[in-house]
């Protein structure tokens, strides 16, 4: 399999992320954003929205990555990422909402902001932060992971651009629990950094 990938890109960090933990092999394909190479015409017809990551697996094509994440997951002998059961399947399926809106428009896009200068709006930023982060922090108070009991997917969703926040100016001091759980995804067997997190560079 293929994916399309940049390395400073926290949806491709999940991919990668996750076959990390699972052993998943994955041939990466650089894409240099900054070169325009996604607005190549073969990458636009991977991708017409011109975005990483895409994953490619024979004559199957797919971008998005929460959808990315369930498709390595389902194939898996091992289901415990991505049960086939309705109920944990929605169960993930809520966090992995909350990776692809709240994370997006509030951690994602302040590290957007303040690391690579995109012209969004820092105030609209925070407040998503603001709303999202002690909800989260509630969340794993009571339980090590977000889904389940136990990693999944969702977890790996949410992981990077939380990770990451710190870039966008975020402390995440005020979230003891939230800092627990950040690290409990670090010392999973398998886990892979990314640029940036954890002063690794």
């Amino acid at each position: 399999m293929l994916l399309y990938d940049l390395d400073v890109s926290g949806n491709c960090y999940k991919i990668r992320l996750f076959a990390a933990l699972t052993d998943t092999k994955l041939d990466l394909v650089p894409v240099d954003l900054a070169a325009g190479e996604n607005h190549d015409p073969d990458f636009r017809k991977l991708n017409p929205f011109g975005e990483v990551p895409v994953l490619v697996d024979g004559d199957f094509t797919l971008r998005d990555s929460q959808a990315i994440l369930v498709y390595l997951a389902a194939r898996l002998a091992d289901r415990a990422w991505w049960p086939e059961d309705a109920m944990s399947q929605a169960t993930i399926t809520q966090w992995l909402s909350v990776a692809s809106s709240e994370v997006r428009n509030g951690p994602n896009a302040a590290r957007l902001i303040r690391k690579f200068g995109y012209p969004l709006d820092m105030g609209t930023a925070m407040r998503w932060t603001d709303k999202l982060l002690p909800v989260l922090n509630a969340h794993v108070e009571t339980q090590d992971w977000f889904a389940l009991r136990r990693p999944t997917i969702a977890d790996c969703a949410l992981f990077p651009y939380l990770a990451l926040a710190p870039e966008g100016g975020i402390s995440l001091t005020p979230y003891p629990a939230l800092m627990r759980w950040l690290d409990r995804v670090r010392d999973l067997p398998g886990f892979i950094p990314v640029p940036g997190l954890y002063g690794d560079c």
